[in-house]
C-alpha cells in the first residue's frame, strides 16, 4: 500500500502548522515553499482539510491557513483519509464478495489484521506527537 502524493504533501503541511503556534496562519505560499509542495497541489488539499475540518483558512492581508483544532486533537488517520478516503489495503476486506473465495480465502484474514493494525497506528498518531 501506498498513500498518494497529495496524502502524503497534507500531512507535511498538517505538520508544518502544527509546528507552529496555537492559532498562527500561514500563507499557503509559505507553506508551499517551505515544504517543496506544488501550490497549485496545495490550493485542492487546503480546499480538502478546510472540509475535512482539519484546517480553517482566511483571506485578505492577513488571511492563511491555520489548524482547525489543536494538533493534539488530528490524527494521521484523519489527514490521509480527507485526501485519499478510506483506507483499504485490498478491494476484498471490505466486502469478502468481491473475492471468489470470499470469506475462505486463506489470505483474507491477514489483510483484514494488517488493515486493522495500520489503521491503528495511524489513529493514535497524532500531529502534537509527531511536532513535537
Amino acid at each position: 500500500m501506498q498513500i498518494t502524493r497529495q496524502a502524503d504533501y497534507a500531512v507535511r503541511a498538517v505538520l508544518y502548522l502544527a509546528g507552529l503556534s496555537n492559532g498562527t496562519r500561514a500563507p499557503t505560499s509559505k507553506i508551499a515553499r517551505e515544504q517543496a509542495i506544488p501550490s497549485s497541489f496545495l490550493a485542492k488539499i487546503v480546499s480538502q482539510l478546510s472540509v475535512a475540518g482539519v484546517v480553517q483558512t482566511s483571506r485578505g492581508a492577513r488571511g492563511g491557513v491555520s489548524l482547525a483544532r489543536p494538533s493534539e486533537e488530528i490524527t494521521l488517520l484523519e489527514v490521509i483519509e480527507a485526501i485519499d478516503g478510506p483506507i483499504t489495503l485490498n478491494e476484498c476486506v471490505p466486502d469478502p464478495s468481491d473475492c471468489p473465495f470470499g470469506e475462505d480465502c486463506p489470505v483474507h484474514k491477514i489483510w483484514l489484521d494488517a488493515q486493522r493494525d495500520l489503521i491503528r497506528r495511524l489513529a493514535v498518531t497524532n500531529f502534537g506527537m509527531l511536532a513535537s
